[in-house]
């Protein structure tokens, strides 16, 4: 690729996530699905927060936590996301500009508060997000610079951006500006929900627009509306220019038109929280692409990233990507 300022632009909703531990009682009272992630209103935002025990608060959102994993390998990230003049605003942008990432989208003076999700960690370690968009549904075409679009060798999304009209056309303004000037871009389906509610949107984008595709088992399978993952990779294969697959403990499967590349996930002593697993896959993944590196090694650095991740409470990098790799 020709040069670039950037490696990665992620463009997401920028939430600052509330997490705690919860048992599946607390997720059956409170009528949650576990291992989903609902959109919720102001009111039942409160409402949980009161219900929830004692928590830890951190700068999140699925593509924030990918372009923290970026910087933490190393890599030049930029990230465009809408947050309130507000406490947990400041939260969100002190966290990125201190770890490397450029973040310039200007904040809302007015209107909903910054974006939070609720996330109940079960012993498990699956998590239940509950999330209230807020200032995140004000992001819309205005905030899109093709500037810095053209600056990044891919640009990467997350499917929940769909969830917003606005923020909908955010993306495709930011689709075009990547290709018109020769860059890739990439989006991860978020979770199974968004799937099924996006389907025939998310296929065709996959079809027309999209250079790397991101998804679990779960949310592949949900896609293409068939009953295992191999007839999922087999239906992927036939739309995806590049399609990288996570299996959780199975590792991770890369498809590119007949290529197949199956990756072991990578040892963890232990697992505590499986929030961001996916999207310090994607920061691997990303950093090893944007350096040339082979799919199978792209995958390979997804899966150190996912480890980490998951060896402890949040979604955010605790040691050093680079230092693992």
């Amino acid at each position: 690729m020709t040069s670039a300022a950037f490696d990665v632009l992620g463009i997401g909703n920028a939430i600052v996530d509330v997490i705690t531990r919860a048992d599946d009682a607390f997720l059956a009272r409170h009528e949650l699905t576990k291992g989903s992630m609902m959109l919720i209103d102001e009111a039942r935002a409160e409402t949980l927060y009161a219900a929830m025990g004692p928590g830890i608060e951190v700068s999140g959102g699925s593509c924030g936590n990918t372009m923290a994993g970026v910087a933490s390998f190393g890599g030049k990230g930029a990230y465009i996301g809408k947050v309130k003049q507000d406490q947990l605003g400041a939260v969100f942008g002190h966290d990125l500009k201190s770890i490397g990432v450029s973040f310039d989208t200007p904040q809302a003076t007015s209107g909903p508060s910054t974006a939070r999700c609720l996330i109940m960690v079960t012993p498990d370690a699956q998590r239940t997000m509950n999330t209230y968009l807020g200032a995140c549904t004000g992001l819309g075409p205005d905030d899109i610079d093709p500037g810095v679009v053209g600056a990044a060798q891919v640009t990467y999304v997350e499917g929940y951006l769909w969830d917003a009209p606005e923020a909908k056309k955010a993306v495709l303004k930011a689709f075009d500006a990547a290709h018109a000037a020769g860059r890739l871009v990439s989006i991860t389906l978020s979770d199974s929900f968004c799937v099924g509610r996006y389907r025939d949107e998310f296929r065709a984008l996959i079809r027309d627009k999209v250079d790397i595709l991101f998804g679990n088992e779960s949310e592949i399978t949900s896609l293409y509306e068939v009953d295992s993952f191999e007839k999922a990779l087999e239906a992927t294969r036939k739309e995806a220019k590049i399609a990288a697959l996570t299996r959780s403990e199975k590792g991770s499967v890369v498809i590119k038109g007949g290529e197949t590349y199956a990756v072991p996930a990578a040892p963890v002593s232990r697992i505590v929280d499986t929030t961001g697993a996916g999207d310090l896959y994607a920061s691997g993944f990303l950093f090893g692409f944007t350096r040339g590196k082979p799919l199978a090694e792209c995958a390979r650095l997804g899966g150190i990233a996912a480890a980490e991740i998951i060896s402890h409470v949040g979604a955010r990098p605790e040691t050093a990507l680079k230092d693992l790799i």
